[in-house]
């Protein structure tokens, strides 16, 4: 099973990919899409990536880079996760990022999803996907509509944002 299709390939992260993400995980304006609540050091970054060669089953979590395939960046555009893998109910969360705007609604976070749940339908037997999606993110709520996930539940102040407030998020499910 090839994770990759005819525009991007799901690929394991490289050490070389640690200055991406060091931008990544440590621009402010991301942390309330996720559960940051602190900078990550390179050093944190490298040691994240070594332990990355772990089974899914053991770290609970994978991380696999979106490249464009040969011709258009050569380079990680984003990343996608699946977190909080609980194999006995076999579900996941997903968050995805494509980082630089210039790289956006070009279809390459629709693809990605779709890669990354066939390979954890297929290879990893799961039974559903899941995201908590801001309201306020509309384009984030349009992608993983586009990718087939619907909405089940409203959060309701689910998200702390970086004033304090709270917002309420949808949360979205795919299944098998």
């Amino acid at each position: 099973m090839l994770l990759q299709d005819d525009r991007i390939r799901l690929r394991a992260m490289e050490p070389e990919d640690c200055e991406a993400m060091c931008r990544w995980e440590n621009d402010t304006s991301l942390w309330t899409l996720g559960d940051t609540t602190r900078p990550f050091s390179r050093a944190a970054l490298a040691e994240f990536v070594a332990q990355a060669a772990e089974d899914i089953y053991q770290a609970r979590q994978v991380r696999l880079m979106i490249e464009p395939l040969a011709g258009e960046a050569c380079r990680a555009i984003g990343c996608v996760d699946l977190f909080a893998f609980d194999p006995l109910n076999r579900r996941a969360g997903v968050g995805i990022l494509i980082y630089e705007p210039e790289w956006r609604g070009r279809g390459y976070a629709t693809a990605a999803l779709r890669l990354l749940a066939e390979y954890a339908f297929r290879r990893l037997d799961m039974r559903q996907l899941w995201a908590d999606i801001p309201l306020s993110n509309a384009a984030s709520l349009r992608l993983f509509a586009r990718a087939g996930f619907t909405g089940q539940a409203l959060r309701r102040r689910w998200i702390r944002r970086l004033d304090g407030t709270y917002e309420d998020a949808l949360f979205l499910q795919l299944f098998a």
